[in-house]
């Protein structure tokens, strides 16, 4: 089994992204296994982990879009936004029309800042936001920017429930947005449940869960389910083929020249030999001229 890539999980509901993680670890006897992207406990769908030399790439995977389904409990409005609060309103739907839905939910389309919720993993001072908000003390609201690509109802209203489809930024908290919308609609609101479909390139469809990746690897398949070889990794930035001169240079750490690219002075590159192996990611420090013409020095090498 290769201990360096990308392994696409299908998470279950009730465990932690961390617990993915210690499971994996386990699993397949590894400890350098990172991930791009939690989800909470409640939620399912892909995570995509980052295996051994891998994980040194988790900084460029992390920020990739994501796209979720989910539904959305109108009424009932709880203090951690999902199905797993404290109920703490409720309020009458009989007012609610499906086209003044749809209407609010496009309207949170475009960019916009974000407060995390109070009952979040997010911290400050190293404290969780939720352990603040056990102890009843103040929770900040600082918010950051955030983009939402598409939110949209799919299918009609029924029993106070609406089903969704939702393409977001890296960072986004669903439940804030089915939160903030009960709150646009006079009746409250909170997310109900929440499958991840994409996280950037990586589809749901190509992942599996751990337990059939634990009876995968009992069975000695080859290609493990759900593996992504280390030189596949798609990276969100351009790729460029080195000649074995520049290869070592960049094994060394030192400077290359490169031509034919479109990138410019501060863009990050993957840079690959003449096999199609990657061996490192490097960033442009100078342009010479205008013909595509860089200088790139190596951060990250792959020996």
């Amino acid at each position: 089994m290769q201990t360096d890539g990308l392994l696409l999980v299908d998470k279950e509901a009730g465990c932690t992204s961390h617990d993915v993680v210690q499971r994996a670890r386990r699993l397949l006897g590894l400890r350098k296994i990172g991930h791009c992207g939690t989800l909470d406990p409640a939620a399912t769908g892909l995570l995509v982990l980052t295996l051994g030399k891998a994980t040194r790439l988790t900084r460029f995977l992390i920020n990739a879009p994501k796209v979720y389904s989910g539904t959305i409990r109108f009424g009932v409005t709880t203090d951690t936004y999902d199905a797993v609060g404290k109920v703490i309103a409720e309020a009458p739907t009989g007012n609610l029309e499906h086209d003044d839905i749809e209407r609010r939910m496009l309207a949170f389309e475009g960019v916009q800042d974000q407060a995390a919720p109070a009952y979040s993993a997010k911290k400050v001072g190293g404290v969780k936001y939720y352990e603040l908000a056990r102890r009843g003390e103040e929770v900040p609201r600082a918010s950051k920017k955030i983009t939402v690509y598409e939110f949209r109802p799919v299918g009609r209203l029924g029993d106070d429930r609406i089903e969704f489809q939702l393409g977001c930024s890296s960072g986004t908290y669903v439940r804030s947005l089915a939160h903030d919308l009960g709150g646009q609609l006079g009746c409250g609101a909170h997310l109900e449940s929440l499958r991840r479909l994409r996280v950037g390139p990586f589809d749901l469809a190509q992942a599996q869960t751990l337990d059939q990746i634990a009876a995968a690897l009992e069975s000695e398949t080859s290609p493990l389910p759900g593996w992504v070889l280390f030189d596949g990794i798609p990276l969100p930035f351009e790729e460029m083929r080195c000649d074995r001169q520049q290869e070592s240079r960049i094994v060394h750490g030192q400077t290359v020249l490169v031509r034919g690219s479109e990138s410019v002075e501060g863009d990050w590159l993957k840079l690959v030999n003449h096999r199609q192996r990657m061996i490192a990611v490097g960033s442009v420090v100078e342009q010479i001229g205008s013909g595509g013409v860089v200088v790139v020095q190596p951060r990250i090498v792959f020996r």
